[in-house]
């Protein structure tokens, strides 16, 4: 291995550290939520935003599973895909693109759950925010590791 390519090796293992413990963070924002709905509990919000409105809107759930619980699913599915990368040549070939994927149909379904936020419900709910953010973060991080594939490759 040369050393642009030792160079190249460690900083992809840094955003794929990075990205799991964005995952983590985004498991643990939906579990939270998760079991404010299924507990139906309030929200910890602090006077920041509605919670309550979001939490128990019909826009909360999808065929009566909290929305909180598939992202809490997809969450797990990221962690294990950025586990499983360094553990076998399937892995390492598609996980990027998987993380990726899961993180795209995140983002545009936050995108849309945010403008459900903000035009029909007229609350915000700071934690369906942070799990936006994080989103967001982790299709950028995403995108740059599959560029630096790219470049490897070509």
């Amino acid at each position: 291995m040369t050393s642009t390519q030792l160079l190249v090796s460690q900083k992809d293992s840094r955003l794929r550290w990075t990205l799991i413990i964005l995952s983590i963070l985004g498991l643990v924002d939906s579990i939270y939520l998760a079991w404010i709905k299924l507990a139906n509990a309030t929200a910890a919000c602090a006077g920041i935003g509605d919670c309550e409105a979001v939490n128990n809107s019909p826009y909360a759930e999808i065929a009566g599973i909290p929305i909180a619980v598939l992202g809490a699913g997809a969450y797990v599915a990221m962690i294990f895909f950025l586990w499983a990368e360094p553990r076998g040549k399937f892995w390492k070939e598609y996980s990027a693109l998987i993380v990726f994927g899961f993180s795209l149909v995140g983002v545009l379904y936050s995108a849309y759950l945010t403008y459900v936020e903000v035009a029909i419900l007229h609350a915000i709910c700071p934690y369906c925010v942070i799990s936006a953010v994080l989103l967001v973060a982790i299709l950028i991080i995403s995108v740059v590791r599959l560029l630096r594939e790219e470049d490897i490759e070509s």
